[in-house]
């Protein structure tokens, strides 16, 4: 079992940053690979980035690439991502999530292990 809390979500006016994080607890994250999902109502789950816990290898959905970052502390096995340049259409929930097998990164459904999000909003 693998429990994750998120934290950093709020409100920040357009252009502006947040540091959203991720602590996980139960089991080491050696073998596993941690996403960032976000989440309006009534649509999909949206995958935002991922990074493999054992070398850092990351990915990013197209819509943040050059605006967000994720990174790790394996010491205090958090997840992170910066958010710059934040527009209102990244208004949303934000999730972070675990999988073990590192295939289909970009799909919610490979992920076993969800953390209940945190609320970001931009204001425009």
């Amino acid at each position: 079992q693998v429990q994750l809390v998120e934290s950093g979500g709020g409100l920040v006016q357009a252009g502006g940053s947040l540091r959203l994080s991720c602590a996980a607890s139960g089991r080491t994250l050696s073998s596993y690979t941690m996403g960032w999902f976000r989440q309006a109502p009534g649509k999909e789950r949206e995958f935002v980035g991922a990074i493999t816990w054992i070398n850092g290898r990351t990915y990013y959905a197209d819509s943040v690439k050059g605006r967000f970052t994720i990174s790790k502390d394996k010491a205090k096995d958090t997840l992170y991502l910066q958010m710059n340049s934040l527009q209102s259409e990244d208004t949303t929930v934000y999730y972070c999530a675990a999988q073990m097998n590192g295939r289909n990164v970009y799909r919610p459904d490979a992920y076993f292990y969800w953390g209940q999000g945190t609320q970001v909003t931009v204001s425009s």
